[in-house]
């Protein structure tokens, strides 16, 4: 029996989810390899090998939480939720208040004694998913009741986005409108979810507000000059201008892998500009082999919610499923012009540690709803079988 074979027979699950993950880590580890050589010659005397086995150093230890979340039974997440959502709160406040300034925003924290550097929104966005999934199915025989049911979830929602927004407003806007989501499929009344959205608007114009006196911690100043560049074009937003040229020199069938000149010049070219890099060097296609995969993943995460017979793991594998695929679809968008710069990366294909294996668990936590689901529907088969030959 050949390997492939053998594992799939073994992994339980969506076996498409699955191929989508092997296929972007496998573009994932091509492009970040020659994305690295400015890099590597800038930092590491043009060792690009430092960065690649770093990389897939990342990308083993992403695959082994993914299997890890896969092979625990999604309902313990269910248990969870209000202690990560706890946990997730004080990371976020000791990140704002405390944590280093990198690339002009704090996002970050760095783990003692290992050194390493994690964005705490990452840890919180699934936090808050599940905690709003939780919240929904428990209190789904009074949805509809402003105190016992909308009250417990709009709370933590605007704290976790209200948190996260002073330094990273897209990954908030992302959050906000997943969990809105979730609560419109989980058939909160509607006009609970337009309060929410009103909340929103109000955090929004506190926090323009709190960036006039407090600069360091609310980036304001960023969010105004990034969207009168996208309305306007011209600022100093140079690598936007680069984007445009990866995209026209890549053509059709792109300059071939390790040949890309233009990433060699725009910044992050392995993390927030990496679909640029996949586009010049893979062209057009490589771009739409790239799309493709996110895309089917959405129409499986949604086949995956259709079959779901458990309240609970329909809304986790719907508000992690569309918080993959919206962050995707953004960090695309932006590479094209037709979105503000946010500073996404692209789920499992650009470099960067944290971001790659809080992916990885997400995903992990989707397939265990969808390994839940399959034996579900096969213990059902089988029983429908067994009526039939008694009848």
């Amino acid at each position: 029996m050949s390997l492939g074979n053998s594992l799939y027979r073994t992994l339980k699950g969506d076996k498409v989810i699955w191929m989508i993950v092997a296929l972007l880590s496998i573009i994932s580890v091509l492009v970040v390899y020659s994305a690295t050589e400015a890099l590597a010659f800038k930092y590491r005397l043009g060792n690009t090998e430092s960065y690649l086995f770093k990389h897939l150093g990342t990308l083993i230890l992403g695959g082994f939480l993914m299997f890890l979340c896969y092979a625990m039974h999604y309902q313990r997440f269910k248990a969870a939720a209000p202690y990560l959502l706890v946990f997730a709160v004080i990371l976020l406040i000791y990140t704002l208040l405390l944590g280093p300034t990198i690339n002009e925003a704090r996002r970050w924290i760095q783990v003692p004694i290992i050194g390493l550097t994690f964005q705490t929104s990452d840890f919180a966005k699934i936090a808050l998913v599940l905690f709003v999934a939780r919240e929904i199915t428990r209190h789904k025989d009074y949805i509809k009741d402003f105190n016992k049911a909308f009250k417990p979830i709009i709370v933590p929602i605007i704290i976790i986005c209200g948190l996260i927004a002073p330094s990273d407003l897209s990954t908030a806007i992302m959050l906000f409108v997943t969990t809105a989501t979730m609560m419109f499929v989980g058939r909160v009344d509607l006009k609970y979810i337009g309060l929410l959205l009103v909340l929103g608007i109000v955090l929004f114009a506190f926090l323009i507000l709190l960036g006039d006196l407090f600069p360091d911690l609310v980036r304001r100043q960023t969010w105004i000059s990034r969207m009168q560049e996208f309305i306007h074009g011209g600022g100093n937003d140079y690598h936007l201008e680069q984007f445009k040229m990866q995209i026209s020199n890549g053509k059709v069938f792109g300059v071939g892998p390790g040949n890309s000149v233009i990433a060699n010049t725009i910044p992050h070219p392995y993390s927030d500009s990496v679909y640029g890099t996949i586009m010049e060097e893979y062209g057009l296609v490589g771009g739409f082999v790239v799309l493709a995969l996110y895309v089917l993943l959405f129409f499986r995460v949604g086949s995956i919610i259709t079959k779901s017979e458990k309240s609970f793991g329909a809304l986790v594998v719907m508000g992690l499923g569309l918080s993959l695929v919206m962050q995707a679809f953004i960090n695309m968008a932006v590479a094209v012009d037709m979105v503000p710069v946010t500073g996404q990366p692209l789920p499992l294909v650009s470099m960067g540690g944290t971001s790659i294996l809080f992916t990885s668990i997400s995903i992990g936590i989707i397939l265990s709803v969808s390994k839940f689901v399959e034996k579900t529907s096969k213990q059902s088969k089988k029983a429908d079988r067994k009526n039939e030959s008694t009848n």
